[in-house]
């Protein structure tokens, strides 16, 4: 079969203009390579490997999550099972300080660089606060100089200052889908509300990451949406989630993401920001399986999430460091990050 001319362009124009000058695909081209044919994906995978290691480096960002606060969320969000609105089987709980200090551990142990606290909430109260604040001082305490991420929903220009004087290394806070998309997907706040976060967290100088979630019933065409409207937000980090169906949520008859759409995906995203951390999250193990996720880290991915995630499990961390090794693909170092 004879590829359109479209598609020989597509690849052929990302070459010069994403591998040799760096600049990212336009929405319009993101939608070319989100339509190229099944049998196109190695050639843009091939690419899409080549421009991350040009513009990223050979090192791979390994990180761990924990929930400091699960469940019982005020917000709908569609595809959440911790959202207080449906009836999923998860429950609202808080992890203790001491907790808090082992999940650190743990995590700095398997060689990751990066440690992300996370919240189920709309947003911060002073409980929240007030705890994690003691919680990287418990870290600190504990001899772990791991960097420190949060995720703890919207922000208010008081609260971001407030982090960044923890140390906050690095704040995560998805937009979650294009822009036209969002209001299917939640309705008790708005896309604009996350975009405010996102940018006074910028502008207060920790590293922004950013990124959303693939199959919530959105068309290609919002899916180049979304590239396009994360590459305007320039953010450091872009996890790449897929759904998982969680049981009780409005989602929970959703098919899964198939793996050569998935992989389509994740070349077109690292065309459109090619000198952005672009990392494995949440659904990577039910849409890839183990041979996809290697066709993924070498198609554009240059970060994973080791271990389990909120509320899913994931891999065990030791498998996923025996594949990095298998790919030759290097760790980054902790002392590299400061």
């Amino acid at each position: 079969m004879t590829a359109a001319p479209e598609q020989v362009d597509v690849l052929g124009t990302a070459r010069e203009q994403v591998l040799e000058r760096g600049v990212g695909l336009s929405e319009e081209q993101v939608l070319q390579v989100l339509r190229l044919p099944d049998e196109r994906i190695p050639e843009l995978l091939e690419l899409a490997h080549e421009v991350r290691v040009r513009w990223c480096g050979p090192e791979v960002e390994v990180e761990g999550i924990v929930s400091l606060k699960t469940g019982g969320c005020p917000e709908d969000c569609h595809f959440c099972s911790q959202s207080g609105q449906f009836p999923s089987p998860v429950r609202s709980a808080w992890l203790d300080i001491p907790g808090l200090v082992r999940a650190a551990r743990q995590t700095a142990e398997t060689g990751a660089t990066e440690f992300c606290i996370v919240a189920a909430v709309r947003g911060p109260d002073k409980r929240l606060l007030s705890q994690v604040r003691d919680g990287i001082k418990a870290i600190r305490e504990d001899g772990n100089d791991i960097q420190i991420a949060c995720s703890l929903g919207m922000l208010t220009q008081e609260q971001v200052d407030e982090l960044v004087a923890m140390g906050v290394h690095r704040y995560n806070h998805n937009l979650e889908t294009a822009r036209s998309h969002f209001p299917s997907v939640v309705t008790t706040h708005s896309w604009e509300e996350r975009w405010d976060t996102l940018r006074m967290v910028g502008e207060a100088g920790m590293e922004v990451c950013c990124g959303g979630i693939i199959g919530m019933g959105e068309t290609l065409e919002q899916r180049a949406e979304f590239a396009a409207q994360l590459a305007s937000l320039d953010p450091d980090e872009v996890p790449l989630n897929f759904l998982i169906p969680n049981p009780g949520t409005p989602y929970e008859d959703y098919p899964v993401v198939e793996g050569p759409e998935a992989l389509r995906t994740v070349g077109a995203f690292r065309l459109a920001l090619p000198r952005t951390i672009l990392r494995f999250a949440g659904g990577r193990e039910l849409t890839f399986g183990d041979l996809g996720a290697k066709q993924g880290m070498l198609g554009g991915i240059n970060a994973i999430i080791v271990g389990n995630y909120l509320t899913n499990l994931g891999r065990p961390a030791q498998a996923d460091l025996d594949m990095l090794n298998e790919l030759s693909m290097p760790i980054k170092e902790l002392s590299k990050t400061l």
